[in-house]
């Protein structure tokens, strides 16, 4: 079950109220006009960010947290390393996916496709032109503070993710927050801290080289 929210990244933790500002007025910007200076940050720039996790299962009241470091570049590649509570490695080149667990000395393979599709994963961080392509897209008119609340709803129907909420600073328009929910209304929130934009990422950062003696599954056929 735990492999399964690292894999879907679903989560969710409390905003506090005093986050809230009921006195701001949201500016009068569209959905179009939000996206499109999203957008010109997302495709043309490489970044990085530290992350913090939380997924949350609603009928059993159970909390996971993570944090780590996240590399992406446009359009597709991206680069998740779990610190805690746990070390783990989850890299993509846009096709290939590979899972690195080394406790379990272990590394599962699937596609990226399976796993980072229709918005799972928060995959569209690394291709946010998928937002328009995969989501019916609405402004919610609730204060966030310095934040637009932008909610995503599949235009294809799925379990893995029911909607989806996108905080986006009002400043910089810079994804500052993600929450996705599933059909059973399990969250995941996933916080991006301090993104440094337009890095010079190694070559080889977004492939994975099996350590030998590592043992390899499908991620098709895990259970």
């Amino acid at each position: 079950m735990y492999l399964r929210h690292l894999i879907l990244i679903t989560l969710m933790m409390v905003i506090p109220v005093s986050s809230l500002s009921e006195e701001t007025a949201l500016p009068s910007m569209s959905v179009d006009e939000i996206l499109e200076r999203v957008e010109k940050i997302y495709t043309a720039s490489r970044f990085s960010a530290s992350f913090i996790q939380a997924s949350t299962i609603k009928a059993m009241e159970i909390t996971d947290s993570a944090s780590g470091k996240l590399y992406v570049q446009y359009p597709g590649k991206m680069r998740w390393e779990y610190l805690e509570p746990e070390s783990q490695i989850i890299v993509t080149d846009g096709l290939q996916l590979w899972m690195y667990r080394p406790e379990d000395n272990q590394v599962m393979l699937g596609q990226a496709s399976t796993f980072f599709s229709e918005g799972k994963g928060a995959g569209f961080l690394s291709d946010i032109r998928l937002l328009r392509k995969d989501f019916n897209i609405t402004l919610e008119d609730i204060r966030f503070g310095d934040y637009y609340n932008l909610k995503l709803v599949p235009r294809e129907t799925n379990w893995d993710i029911a909607y989806v909420h996108l905080l986006v600073s009002r400043a910089t328009f810079r994804i500052a927050q993600v929450f996705t929910y599933n059909a059973y209304e399990d969250v995941t929130r996933i916080e991006l801290v301090d993104p440094q934009f337009n890095e010079l990422f190694e070559d080889g950062l977004f492939t994975f080289e099996i350590p030998k003696g590592v043992d390899v599954l499908r991620l098709d056929d895990a259970p």
